[in-house]
């Protein structure tokens, strides 16, 4: 039988990670910058191609986990993360590492998806609050201690330290997975997944965030259109859809 305690470090861990990472990088960008001679528009999709994936993906890969699996899910979720970590330290141009956080992204969804729903899975509701609070405090230390941390690394070593330091957090959690954690949550079994959904929402999310970043631009305030049209065309979807990708109604 898994020991509840072990999937709470786990997901304490998995929520430290994501936000340590995004709050550390956005200090060491003004180093990755000179290094790799990045333009300013390219600086700033370090950051941006992390933000979009991991959003746009987090509620298709949740509903994903909830069909076929969410342990599956979330062990896969790190595997990714923990080796885009290590191809973003070994970038070496703009476009390598701006492919490599989107990767990065990728994992990230994978892994907040499901964290949670393992998490109230394995404890009884009289555990679960102290359970969540603990997942909680972790995102905020993860997002206090980025730029410290961060700052510290990048000016000591370098800032590929930051992204190695992400090799082994992801290496004791896989090996945890592996060796602690035991069985399987599932909470649809017999759904099926809403494709047609998924593709409406992600494509109208990606127009709201890329529009939003760039709303001083014409292209800017059309993808914003273009979003906010495509959300009222997933909303009318999902209430007729069998098996929906969110329950609308």
């Amino acid at each position: 039988m898994t020991n509840p305690n072990t999937v709470l470090l786990v997901a304490a861990i998995a929520s430290f990670s994501t936000p340590f990472m995004l709050s550390a990088i956005n200090i060491a960008l003004p180093d990755i910058s000179r290094e790799l001679k990045m333009s300013a528009l390219e600086m700033g999709w370090i950051s941006l191609a992390f933000l979009v994936v991991s959003t746009v993906l987090l509620v298709p890969l949740g509903r994903a986990a909830d069909i076929y699996g969410r342990k599956k899910v979330f062990t896969l979720g790190f595997v990714i993360f923990t080796a885009a970590s290590a191809l973003c330290a070994l970038a070496g141009s703009a476009l390598q590492l701006i492919a490599f956080r989107a990767l990065q992204g990728l994992g990230s969804a994978m892994i907040f998806g499901t964290s949670i729903a393992i998490l109230t899975s394995v404890y009884p509701p009289s555990g679960r609050g102290r359970a969540l609070g603990i997942v909680a405090s972790s995102v905020y230390l993860g997002l206090s201690l980025g730029p410290f941390l961060g700052g510290i690394l990048a000016e000591q070593l370098s800032w590929r330290s930051i992204f190695y330091l992400n090799i082994p957090l992801g290496s004791a959690v896989l090996w945890l997975l592996f060796t602690r954690i035991k069985g399987e949550w599932a909470g649809e079994k017999n759904g099926t997944f809403d494709l047609k959904g998924s593709l409406i929402y992600s494509l109208s999310l990606s127009a709201l965030i890329c529009g939003a970043a760039y709303v001083t631009a014409p292209p800017g305030i059309l993808l914003l259109l273009a979003g906010g049209a495509g959300f009222t065309a997933f909303f009318r979807h999902e209430t007729r859809a069998p098996h929906p990708l969110l329950n609308a109604r």
